[in-house]
């Protein structure tokens, strides 16, 4: 297999402390030859398969045992094919870690309601499958409230599945609502709510994630920061007003790390990312960084 290409600067890495074990709670896989990804054709960077073996060069000596892969926004119809691809890619891959422990896969749930209770049969079958997601983000307002959309969340939740919430700032207003409506499904909050570090605005994104944050059935990925960053040559001090304010609403118990590899690359590499969530959590005890770098995933996604 090709090696992947050379990831960005953005920050050192740091040393592995004994005896943590890192599952990464969001890793895309993809390859072009195989299924359609339309928002890579503005992205050269990005558009080529990046797949385990790329991963595990790119992860180096950090101690990842097991990650969770997240659907890549392939075509609606494609969707089937890209779990299938996931679960070959890691019946490969068992020899060795990092080992794909589980898949949040698309569905439709805009969908009529008998085939999407279909899709969702299905998928919840599927013993890899331990979650749903549907992008939020680039929809027009008020998509996440639509009645359909709902129901379809709550759908989720009633096959014991997780549904992970992917939206911009300018949207956690109606993730708040969505949260409100959908009190019996276990939630995520993606990359934590995409802040707009870029514009080194915080409010109103701090506020609504405060009142997501008071949901106990809701917990949030300490991921995506760099991509929001915007640039290469991000440091520590851009970020740490975001994810301290996370760390303090949502607590130890309830944050789980990811890289949102191959995303990050754009902004930094693997190395540079693990480093900052070190030096971030380094007066934890060893028992909430575990938790925070592995048993809270392991948790929530049922792995």
């Amino acid at each position: 297999m090709p090696p992947g290409p050379p990831e960005p600067p953005g920050g050192g890495g740091a040393g592995a402390r004994p005896g943590l074990t890192i599952v990464d709670a969001h890793v895309h896989f993809w390859d072009p030859a195989e299924l359609h990804y339309p928002w890579l054709d503005g992205l050269p960077a990005l558009g080529r398969s990046f797949l385990p073996a790329h991963y595990r060069a790119a992860v180096g000596g950090a101690p990842v045992e097991r990650v969770l892969f997240v659907e890549a926004n392939c075509l609606p119809d494609e969707s089937r094919r890209e779990v299938a691809l996931v679960e070959r890619l890691a019946a490969a891959n068992d020899a060795g870690p990092p080992r794909v422990a589980g898949i949040v896969a698309f569905a439709d749930l805009t969908a009529p309601p008998a085939a999407l209770g279909r899709a969702l049969d299905a998928l919840a079958r599927r013993p890899r499958v331990k979650g749903v997601r549907q992008n939020i983000q680039g929809h027009a307002p008020g998509f996440a409230l639509e009645r359909g959309f709902v129901d379809g969340v709550a759908e989720v939740g009633r096959r014991g599945l997780t549904f992970d919430l992917c939206a911009t700032h300018d949207q956690m207003g109606e993730v708040l609502e969505l949260v409100e409506r959908c009190p019996a499904t276990r939630l995520v909050l993606d990359h934590c709510g995409k802040p707009a570090i870029r514009d080194r605005r915080v409010e109103p994104w701090a506020a609504d994630v405060a009142r997501i944050a008071d949901h106990e059935h809701v917990c949030c990925k300490l991921s995506g920061l760099l991509t929001e960053a915007g640039s290469a040559s991000w440091r520590d001090e851009d970020l740490v007003p975001y994810a301290e304010h996370v760390l303090a609403c949502f607590g130890p118990e309830r944050v789980m790390f990811g890289s949102d590899w191959p995303v990050l690359t754009l902004a930094g590499t693997f190395g540079g990312w693990y480093g900052f969530t070190e030096r971030l959590t380094a007066s934890w005890s060893p028992a909430e960084r575990q938790r925070f770098y592995g048993d809270n995933a392991v948790r929530v996604y049922g792995l």
